[in-house]
């Protein structure tokens, strides 16, 4: 009697009773999010209220200049810790992949043969040949541990898709940062050459002074020695721009066209696209890190689960059928069909402790995992938080720099007249001078405070990670 119809509903049924087993993970419950339900800075009246969160504006709407544009794609499209970021969801993906598979016998194509001694002392052999298809040790997953391995493969996955997106974030912010770091190099250069310039005038002519029996050499030192100042300043600048542009190089993952390190001029002024900050809820979804960190909570809640199904008997199942002949000729036409169906259970009686360990472990790991998902909501809150405050400080504080250097500069202007016509001595031009310069660095600083204010804003509330548009 052929026997392989018996035999595949003996298997159905066992799969059957597989798909409805339970799971012993924790049902999980997204902790409480340690919150305020207010930012603690006023928000400005200037951004319009129907702007796109930061989350959902992609970062070509925000970023406006065209080569920051430019040295954004490159680095999406060449910078190695991103292409790391990518392969380690490769190497994910494939973790679950494996673990999804272990809900699912393993069909294996088998064959066998065995010429022995005849028994009787003849001196002749018998020959034995088997071949057919057969399942070994597929654990009927009663109490999901199975499932729940695949649970936490699957949240490992999820988790580092947002990984990527938050190292995706950092990298168009770092690249943005050191952009305009780069800009306001070109600033202090152009700056320390403009005072270099005018510190050699004013040497020539209290050395001409000084010949002329106008000035003393104490005028003269303190002329020179600001001009050395200058110089020191201005090759301290040139140093602090290349390695800014090292940095660019690096995070772009290229060598930089002489166009695009061009265009990073301290004339090219950026232009930032505003973004509303909503409320701290709102990081709770448009954060990426704060999703990778729910993941691996998720993850450390299956593997609960794992934990527990351990205590309970694991029971695994060994099928075959296939045909078997004395005759290696005869095996596929006159072979005996049958088939098997065998199945084990085992329940741990004593394992000196291991699977209370292995239970404690897992829920301590995933304490770890709360403890984690809330530092990091209370640092993305912190983070945004004083971003809002240099949103809300740096503007006007820009105003007031450049109203001071422009009252400065009119002064070094009065300064240096006054001392041209005889009328005042030159440490009030040096005064004016030196207190000019370090205002106008100042305001240079400021500036640069200022726009690398906005671009952590966006990153902070979210921005950089979402996909391109379709």
């Amino acid at each position: 009697m052929n026997k392989s119809p018996i035999l595949y509903r003996q298997i159905a049924m066992v799969a059957a009773v597989v798909l409805a087993g339970c799971s012993l993970a924790p049902t999980y419950e997204r902790p409480a999010a340690p919150l305020a339900p207010q930012w603690p800075q006023p928000l400005p009246a200037a951004v319009a209220p129907a702007a796109p969160a930061a989350g959902d504006l992609h970062w070509n709407k925000f970023f406006l200049n065209p080569s920051l544009r430019e040295l954004i794609r490159l680095a999406l499209d060449n910078n190695r810790d991103l292409r790391i970021a990518v392969l380690n969801i490769e190497q994910a993906r494939a973790t679950w992949q494996v673990r999804r598979a272990d809900q699912f016998p393993t069909l294996n194509l088998g064959a066998t043969g065995i010429v022995q001694p005849k028994a009787d002392g003849s001196g002749g052999t018998s020959s034995a040949y088997t071949a057919g298809l057969s399942i070994t040790g597929w654990e009927l997953d009663f109490f999901g541990r199975v499932a729940s391995l695949k649970d936490a493969a699957l949240a490992q996955f999820l988790a580092t898709e947002q990984a990527r997106l938050a190292v995706q974030a950092g990298l168009i912010a770092a690249v943005a940062t050191t952009w305009l770091n780069l800009q306001t190099d070109e600033e202090f250069i152009a700056l320390t050459k403009q005072t270099l310039i005018t510190r050699e005038d004013s040497l020539r002519l209290t050395r001409l002074r000084l010949d002329n029996g106008a000035a003393s050499r104490l005028d003269v030192r303190q002329a020179e020695s600001l001009t050395a100042g200058a110089q020191a300043t201005l090759q301290q600048n040139l140093r602090q721009r290349a390695q800014d542009i090292n940095a660019l190089t690096l995070l772009v993952g290229q060598p930089l066209t002489d166009d695009l390190l061009k265009a990073a001029s301290a004339t090219a002024r950026p232009q930032f696209a505003d973004v509303p900050a909503g409320l701290p809820s709102d990081l709770l979804v448009q954060r990426p890190d704060i999703r990778q960190a729910e993941q691996q909570l998720i993850a450390a809640n299956a593997n609960i689960g794992a934990a527990r199904a351990a205590f309970f008997p694991r029971i695994s199942l060994t099928a075959a059928y296939g045909s078997a002949s004395s005759g290696l000729t005869n095996l596929f036409q006159n072979g005996f069909l049958g088939g098997t169906l065998g199945a084990q259970a085992l329940l741990p009686i004593f394992d000196a402790g291991r699977n209370e360990a292995n239970l404690a472990s897992s829920k301590a790991a995933r304490d770890i995992a709360v403890a984690q998902y809330e530092k990091t909501i209370q640092t993305a809150f912190r983070e945004v938080a004083d971003a809002l405050a240099g949103r809300a400080t740096l503007a006007e504080q820009l105003a007031a720099q450049q109203a001071q250097v422009d009252a400065e500069a009119d002064r070094f202007r009065l300064a240096d007249l006054r001392y041209r016509n005889g009328v005042a001595s030159y440490l009030e031009v040096l005064d004016a001078q030196r207190s000019l310069f370090i205002l106008q660095a100042t305001l240079a600083q400021v500036r640069l405070a200022y726009w690398q204010n906005q671009v952590t804003l966006y990153k902070v509330l979210g921005g950089g990670a979402t996909p391109p548009p379709t």
